[in-house]
């Protein structure tokens, strides 16, 4: 069966006083032009009902970070890349490192989206290493877990998240937790 105590011990970890967050991941959607307008219109929004409550994080596009980070209030809005490399760096061709993101102004990385893991075969070994080199590389974490559909009609889906966590989150010293997601 399950262990209800592992479970406690999660949720206690991950929700102490922490701020309520809105985070918007764009995917691969807008163009930059399209991008810039949105930041723009979410930051308006964002100055005009500030509330100190609620961090918000966009996460564009690789290529708009750079352009969509003049456009905000860093106050207000923080900006999460999509994705990082696996490596440092290297000849990888189209791979970003956490280094790069973290040099365009990013302050957040989001780690095991279900469409990573779904399309690009991600496992919890390879983010792992994400999740270390974003933290290495001064990026907060937005770290994904979850099962598909097929676990949970299963019932497995408490053994699914247990599992990610121990591999990836729960191999980390305890004063990385402030810095995830």
């Amino acid at each position: 069966g399950f262990n209800f105590n592992f479970l406690k011990f999660t949720l206690n970890m991950f929700t102490k006083m922490r701020k309520k967050i809105v985070a918007g991941n764009w995917k691969m959607n807008k163009t930059l032009q399209e991008g810039i307008d949105l930041a723009i219109e979410i930051n308006k929004l964002a100055v005009e009902k500030a509330d100190n409550d609620v961090d918000i994080i966009i996460a564009p596009p690789f290529i708009h970070l750079t352009e969509v980070g003049k456009v905000i209030d860093r106050e207000r809005i923080s900006l999460s890349a999509q994705n990082c490399a696996s490596e440092q760096q290297g000849a990888f061709t189209g791979e970003v490192s956490a280094e790069m993101l973290w040099s365009t102004g990013a302050d957040y990385v989001i780690i095991g989206h279900s469409e990573r893991r779904a399309y690009y075969h991600e496992d919890n070994d390879i983010l792992n290493k994400k999740i270390k080199l974003a933290l290495n590389n001064n990026l907060k974490v937005i770290f994904c877990c979850g099962e598909n559909l097929e676990q949970r009609e299963a019932n497995k889906h408490f053994e699914v998240i247990k599992k990610q966590l121990t591999e990836t989150v729960f191999t980390l010293k305890k004063e990385y937790y402030d810095s995830i997601i």
